[in-house]
């Protein structure tokens, strides 16, 4: 078959002689030979090289500069100079890459732990297989809730349809065919073809496999698709804060150069001056430490059963004040078990078990844990019966039917929700099939009152019913599911899971408010409520959303925590009304109908056994359906992200104090502060001490809220203790030039030293809120603080100093250094105190 051929348009008999194979799949090593000649079938963009990524980072602006100047400077004759800056730059670079590129790789080996499978024929037998090892020629099963696994045509179906909105835009589900009218070109009107990445909304299906990996339609503009998923509020912050950063560094090197030009200072010097600045200013670990972080956060969720597929997820995961949830499998054991079957008068009746086991034994579209449930309830015999046809269930129908005969009767038998199924019979049956009775009021308000009595005693009522039906009737339709015979209700029991209380409370403690979204009935869930000990503050149910307009939604929601007969598009804008009332919103689902609230949802969660659709649209997968696990991933998220704001606070106040002294001290003294060699190590050193944040311990009381970002916040916080750090570096200044008379040499070693020492002393008290002896840091912290520190301090006795530009410092001068960074560190706790407690207040005014 040639690459550019529509394969829909090809007849099937063609298709199997181009792909070499049959109808009972291929070989295994056929299959070996495949996946060597077209490749794992995954839309991926090649591996990364490790010499080219490394390479790359060297593109950046500011660091092509400083290689351009620092080269420049050794042709004048400064070849010590050029050598060290070179070795730091490589140095940072280096660093940051190593730890990018590992957090990186060990991000791709747990996204491939949760891989999509597909049901594949493989030497005549039916087998699991990952999505990455279809392979062209293969015979592929799908059904309601999986994902098509590649591009195909259909061999075998039956009321197949497909949400294909992914590539068409089609709003609503298309029926496929097995055969094609005539041929077309557009992949809408390809009947007969199903596409990688679309998924069955029901009925079932055999599917020929054409096309893989990135010779399929969504392979094609799998580029323009990587775009599509919008930023996380953290994406934005580091944006936002990107922007902060970059308007700072540029006004402060104009500022220099500025200033070094009116004082007719060697320009080639303040050159390479300005642009250590704008290095030193800049925190280029950030990436590293971002990706470090979460990454370090992945691994631990790994261990507890939760599975990250987007990195970003975490720190969403970390700010979720908000989380929708069904309660089947969630709050409940996700065991349903058929408790009763009983007649209009709600007696135990064998006949309404019997039409219930033969709509689920005979069902092939989407089989729910109810059919299970039914089929295992009793086993009875079902050889005397024939499937004639069927109607697959679906989410908006809410129900399903089998057309049966037994020689005697041709039946239709549906089962579904019990709303729709009193709603389109017009008789009942009582204790046997051959006596009906008008559907009449006060019949309807009978059943209507048993169903209610069962939802109060916490069962949930499906409806049975049937009708017979002439015998030359071949097909069922949706159009057949009218005046039907009401035979009886099959009612289930989901007990509660064991401790399901305490972990609510525990949520509770936490701030995330949990709310139920389920498509069961308010009594049901009510009662359920009340066994597992919440309070319901308010209810909404389906109907009444149906008549709100979106602004009424949001308006209602924030004191609802119980919506009920939801369909999937109102779960949908229930998380929007959330999101669009200021909440950071999680959705936890694993259904078919759960993908487009997972998708919309600011953090989706699914489980492991979820339906394909379902995991591939969630953002995090538990491997265990357990809101225990759940918590133990809010918590990590809050604690990467309380990490990576330690970085960023620490980053951005003392290094922009650091500069602001820089520029400051260029217009009062007669030579440069700092040398630009001097202005880069320091950065360098810096970062060292930095560099084991990750894995730094965060106080239990911030974990306890919600974790989000503020630009604001941490705007402020850079101006007050940067200003704070620059006034000491002055002191220091005063100092060293009245009292020591310090020439250019030791004036560079002693702010040198005494600028290591505040910068990299003070993150003891800016990581956390606490008292700074209430809060112990991690050792890997300490013992990369302290190096920094002794490694300052020992700098201008080692060789290097002459070339470095250093000279020995006096016992006097660290005698007066202890002081003032005991003032500093003292004065800084102090101001950290005030500044948040004002932040808290600021923060409760515009709640409020």
């Amino acid at each position: 078959m040639e690459k550019g051929t529509l394969f829909w348009n090809t007849p099937t008999s063609q298709l199997l002689q181009d792909l070499q194979t049959n109808e009972i799949g291929l070989a295994s090593d056929q299959v070996e030979e495949r996946l060597t000649k077209y490749g794992p079938n995954l839309l991926k963009t090649p591996p990364k090289h490790f010499l080219k990524e490394l390479l790359s980072r060297f593109l950046n602006p500011l660091v092509i500069i400083l290689l351009l100047a620092s080269s420049i400077s050794a042709a004048t004759g400064d070849v010590t100079g050029f050598i060290i800056i070179v070795l730091i730059v490589l140095m940072s670079v280096s660093l940051d890459f190593y730890q990018q590129y590992r957090a990186e790789q060990a991000a791709e080996e747990l996204k491939a732990s949760v891989a999509v499978t597909a049901t594949v024929l493989r030497d005549g037998k039916r087998q699991e297989r990952a999505l990455s090892e279809i392979v062209p020629g293969d015979i592929v099963f799908i059904g309601a809730g999986d994902l098509i696994p590649a591009d195909g045509v259909i061999l075998e179906e039956k009321d197949i349809f497909i949400n294909q909105a992914l590539l068409t835009g089609e709003s609503y589900p298309v029926e496929k065919k097995v055969k094609l009218e005539s041929p077309v070109q557009e992949i809408s009107r390809a009947e007969n073809a199903v596409f990688l990445g679309t998924s069955v909304v029901s009925g079932s299906a055999k599917v020929l496999v054409c096309r893989t990996g990135m010779e399929t339609s969504l392979g094609e503009i799998s580029k323009s698709l990587s775009q599509i998923s919008p930023p996380t509020a953290f994406d934005i912050g580091i944006h936002q804060f990107g922007n902060l950063i970059m308007r700072l560094t540029v006004t402060m090197v104009l500022f220099v150069v500025l200033v070094n030009v009116l004082f007719h200072r060697p320009w080639l010097e303040s050159f390479l001056f300005a642009m250590a600045l704008a290095v030193g200013l800049t925190p280029e670990l950030l990436p590293m430490i971002i990706t470090v972080t979460l990454s370090r956060g992945a691994l631990r969720m790994s261990k507890k059963k939760v599975i990250v597929k987007r990195l970003s997820s975490i720190q969403n995961l970390g700010s979720m004040d908000i989380l929708c949830s069904d309660k089947t499998g969630t709050l409940t054991e996700g065991r349903i078990i058929l408790e009763r079957h009983v007649d209009v008068k709600g007696e135990d009746s064998s006949e309404v078990l019997q039409l219930a086991y033969l709509n689920s034994f005979f069902e092939t579209g989407y089989r729910s844990p109810i059919d299970r449930a039914i089929i295992e309830h009793e086993e009875l015999d079902v050889r005397s019966w024939q499937k004639i046809d069927e109607v697959p269930f679906d989410f908006e129908r809410r129900r399903v039917s089998v057309l049966l005969d037994d020689g005697r009767h041709r039946i239709l038998i549906v089962k579904g929700a019990m709303e729709e199924i009193l709603g389109l019979s017009n008789l009942f049956s009582q204790g046997s099939f051959e006596k009906t009775y008008d559907l009449d009021p006060q019949a309807r308000e009978g059943i209507f009152h048993l169903s209610r009595s069962l939802e109060g005693q916490g069962f949930r009522g499906i409806g049975i019913a049937w009708k017979e039906v002439s015998k030359d009737c071949l097909h069922a339709h949706v159009s057949d599911e009218t005046e039907l015979v009401f035979a009886g209700i099959a009612a289930f029991h989901d007990p509660p899971k064991a401790g399901i209380k305490t972990v609510l409370q525990n949520l509770s403690e936490s701030h995330v408010s949990f709310r139920v979204v389920t498509g069961d009935s308010e009594l049901v869930s009510r009662h359920l409520f009340q066994q597992v000990g919440v309070e319901v503050t308010g209810v909404l149910t389906g109907a009444q959303i149906q008549e709100m307009d979106d602004p009424a939604l949001q308006a209602r929601v924030e004191s609802v925590n119980l919506f009920c007969r939801v369909s999937p598009t109102q779960k949908n804008r229930i998380i929007m009304a959330f999101k669009k009332r200021g909440h950071i919103v999680g959705y936890l689902g694993d259904g078919a109908n759960d993908a487009p609230s997972l998708h919309s949802a600011d953090v989706g969660i699914s489980v492991e056994g979820a339906v394909d659709v379902a995991k591939e649209a969630a953002d995090i997968v538990l491997l265990k359906q357990d809101l225990r696990t759940l918590l133990v991933g809010i918590f990590e998220g809050r604690r990467t992200h309380l990490n990576i704001m330690k970085y960023i606070m620490m980053a951005t106040s003392s290094n922009f104090g650091n500069m602001f002294s820089m520029a400051g001290a260029a217009l009062i003294l007669p030579f440069l502060p700092m040398l630009p060699l001097q202005v880069l190590l320091n950065n360098f050193l810096y970062d060292i001490s930095e560099i084991a944040i990750p894995l730094d311990r965060v106080d239990m009381k911030s974990l306890r809220h919600p974790t989000h970002w503020d630009i604001r916040f941490v705007h402020n916080f850079m101006w007050i203790i940067g200003l704070l750090s620059s006034l000491f570096d002055f002191v220091t200044f005063y100092v060293l030039i009245r009292l020591f008379h310090a020439d250019q040499v030791l004036f560079h070693t002693g702010w040198f030293v005494e600028s290591i020492a505040t910068q990299v002393l003070v993150i003891f008290i800016i990581r956390t809120r606490q008292s700074v002896f209430r809060s112990r840091a991690s050792g890997a912290l300490i013992l990369t603080s302290l190096m920094a520190v002794l490694i300052a301090i020992l700098l201008p006795y080692s060789p290097v100093a002459k070339d470095l530009g250093f000279a020995p410092l006096s016992f006097k001068f660290f005698l007066i250094l202890g002081g003032i960074v005991i003032c500093y560190l003292t004065i800084v706790e102090i101001v950290k105190h005030w500044f948040y407690s004002q932040a808290r207040i600021g923060h409760d005014e515009r709640r409020r």
